[in-house]
């Protein structure tokens, strides 16, 4: 799930931005190996979490048990009505597209087509965790084979061609911190879904061992991999050429294999970008799950289905306003505006260490190693990522808080809702007692 969720699209696209906004082969690699490292970071603080409270929810629990359940529910609010459910209506559309490569799809088309890998994975998935977890190995093993694939022949054939245009190995002087800071982000959004794993803890084996193991070994294969693409990418088309290329994985594909071959890549992106779609839509509805069991969204989104034992209701409403999002195109604006707030959830996961420390009785399996200087350093970061976000668009940025903390009037009054239907349940129960106490 760990690589088989990160390795998406981006890897295939996001080298552009990151090479336009640092203009140096050093820069690049930099950029790169600090995106992964952060990702480290941040998956050591998750697998300590997980260890700790190996529920279903992952980061929802973690907030609700270490600061309070209105925080956990702002992060399920902000995951259903625009950060997750927007990852699966932009992976499902860059799989449309890739698809349009092979056969030619107008706008309505490209969104059917969508929709329907949408509600497909969707039906995957509803039928059981087994189905789903066992499509999303053979995805994960069939996409980093094709990566290495790629590894090897770009630089076995990259050979050939007359003129290796790798060339430089300092940052360049005129790169501004905020230039570096924006360029990171585009890495890390690369890197994204790293924390999804954790979502399905009460339905893997040995969660407090397996879920730090896939955190730890998956973030590392991915940095590794993409290091070494982005080394291909640079050693077979001049830097330039790199930073305007709307589509690197398959100009890269043209230089070594002979112009006209980028549907080897193309096809390469459909398939990874289906195999990461397939994790997303695992991993979701656990969350919404979770939070209806604790009584913060409505009991129907807790159902369990009696024979495929899933959170089937959940896994029907993802898609279905997953599915909405693409096909009103809405998803574009939600996602641009709110996918950064998360990092502010991030960085208070890195706190709930240094909350859940101090307390008597935390014991968990597995403790970060590096403690506290890794989990400070994911905090500064998480912190200089989001202030440089507000600060270069700050309309944007105060757009997509508000979307966010619309969720925190809407929780109290879940929260009154619930604790009226509780003492009334009570209520109900003491009177059923005093009454079986009077029977003869």
């Amino acid at each position: 799930m760990v690589v088989g969720i990160i390795i998406g699209a981006s890897i295939f696209v996001q080298p552009s931005e990151i090479t336009t906004r640092m203009g140096s082969v050093g820069g690049i690699f930099l950029v790169w190996a600090v995106a992964g490292v952060l990702t480290l970071f941040g998956a050591l603080v998750c697998a300590e979490l997980s260890s700790a409270f190996p529920r279903t929810g992952g980061v929802y629990v973690f907030l609700r048990e270490t600061f309070s359940p209105a925080l956990g529910f702002l992060w399920g609010w902000a995951m259903f009505w625009t950060m997750h459910s927007g990852i699966v209506a932009v992976i499902a559309m860059v799989f449309a597209r890739y698809l349009g490569y092979f056969t030619p799809l107008n706008d309505v088309q490209l969104r059917a087509v969508a929709i329907g890998a949408i509600l497909l994975l969707s039906a995957v998935n509803y039928l059981g965790v087994k189905q789903g977890s066992a499509l999303q190995t053979l995805f994960t093993i069939g996409k980093v084979v094709a990566v290495l694939l790629i590894i090897v022949l770009g630089f076995a054939l990259g050979s050939r061609i007359p003129e290796h245009f790798v060339q430089g190995s300092a940052v360049s002087s005129g790169v501004s911190p905020r230039a570096f800071l924006l360029a990171l982000v585009a890495g890390l959004f690369a890197f994204g879904g790293w924390h999804m794993v954790t979502y399905a803890a009460e339905e893997t084996v040995n969660p407090t061992r397996t879920i730090p193991t896939a955190l730890l070994l998956g973030t590392l294969i991915v940095t590794v991999c993409y290091i070494a693409m982005n080394g291909v990418y640079m050693y077979v088309l001049p830097l330039d050429a790199v930073a305007r290329s709307t589509r690197i994985a398959a100009d890269a594909s043209d230089a070594v294999l002979g112009p006209g071959k980028s549907g080897v890549m193309s096809a390469l992106v459909l398939f990874s970008s289906f195999g990461a779609l397939s994790g997303v839509i695992l991993a979701g509805p656990r969350v919404y799950y979770s939070m209806a069991e604790d009584g913060l969204l409505f009991r129907w989104f807790g159902a369990i289905h009696a024979r495929y034992a899933t959170p089937h209701r959940a896994i029907v409403a993802q898609g279905i306003w997953s599915s909405v999002l693409v096909a009103t195109g809405s998803f574009r604006v939600l996602f641009t505006r709110v996918v950064y707030t998360e990092w502010i959830f991030f960085g208070l996961l890195a706190v709930a260490l240094f909350v859940l420390r101090r307390r008597p009785g935390y014991a968990p399996p597995y403790r970060v190693w590096g403690y506290p200087v890794i989990p400070a350093v994911f905090v500064i970061a998480c912190a200089a990522i989001v202030i440089n976000q507000i600060i270069s668009a700050p309309r944007e940025s105060a757009y997509g808080l508000a979307l966010v903390a619309i969720g925190l009037p809407v929780y109290y009054l879940w929260a009154r809702k619930g604790s009226h239907q509780r003492r009334q349940e009570a209520g109900g129960r003491r009177q059923e007692a005093g009454a079986a106490s009077r029977e003869p």
